[in-house]
C-alpha cells in the first residue's frame, strides 16, 4: 500500500489527512485517513518539519504501517545536496523503514541536484520530485505513471481536496 499524506492549517489546530492506494497507476482510493491536531506549532521560516513532522505522525500512528510501501508527502525530501527536508526528517522518524517521495509544486530557492523535475500533462511547470529509501529516479517514474492527466496526479489532487475541505475539522 501506498499513503499520500497531507496537512492544512486552521488558526489553532490541522487537518492531517492520508489517502491509500494499491498501485501507482490507481485512479481511487483504497482508504481514507483523517485526524485532526490541535496542538500546532508556529511555523518558522527554513524548519517547516517542525510543523508538520508531528502532524505526520499523528495520523500515521493511526494507520498499520506494516503494509506501507511507500509514503508521498507534499514537499521536498531535501531542501539542498546537504540540507534534510521534511521527507527526510519523516523517514527517520519512521526509522528508515519506509521509503518517501517528496512532491513539491513550488521550487526551493537555490539549486537541488537532488531534484527530479516531472512534467505532466500539457504543463510545461514540472512537479519537483525528491526522496529518500529509493533512487529518486525510481520515484519519479512513480510520480510520473500516477492516474490523471494533469500536472497534479489524480489522488493528489483528492488528497488536497479533502485536506481543505472543513469537513471533520
Amino acid at each position: 500500500m501506498i499513503i499520500a499524506l497531507d496537512v492544512y492549517y486552521y488558526p489553532h489546530n490541522a487537518k492531517v489527512v492520508g489517502v491509500a492506494f494499491e498501485q501507482w497507476e490507481a485512479d481511487t482510493p483504497l482508504a481514507v485517513y483523517t485526524e485532526v491536531v490541535e496542538t500546532v506549532t508556529e511555523y518558522i521560516p527554513g524548519e517547516f518539519y517542525k510543523r508538520e513532522l508531528p502532524c505526520l505522525l499523528a495520523l500515521l500512528r493511526l494507520t498499520d504501517l506494516s503494509g506501507v510501501s511507500c509514503i508521498i508527502i507534499d514537499g521536498y525530501v531535501h531542501l539542498a545536496e546537504d540540507r534534510p527536508g521534511l521527507g527526510a526528517y519523516l523517514y527517520a522518524a519512521l526509522e528508515e523503514k519506509i521509503p518517501v517521495i517528496g512532491v513539491a509544486k513550488t521550487a526551493f530557492h537555490g539549486e537541488n541536484p537532488k531534484v527530479i523535475p516531472v512534467k505532466r500533462g500539457e504543463s510545461q511547470n514540472p512537479l519537483r520530485v525528491t526522496a529518500i529509501g529509493m533512487e529518486t529516479e525510481t520515484a519519479a517514474t512513480c510520480i510520473q505513471k500516477m492516474a490523471g492527466e494533469h500536472r497534479i496526479p489524480t489522488l493528489l489532487k483528492l488528497l488536497d481536496q479533502y485536506t481543505k475541505s472543513e469537513k471533520n475539522v
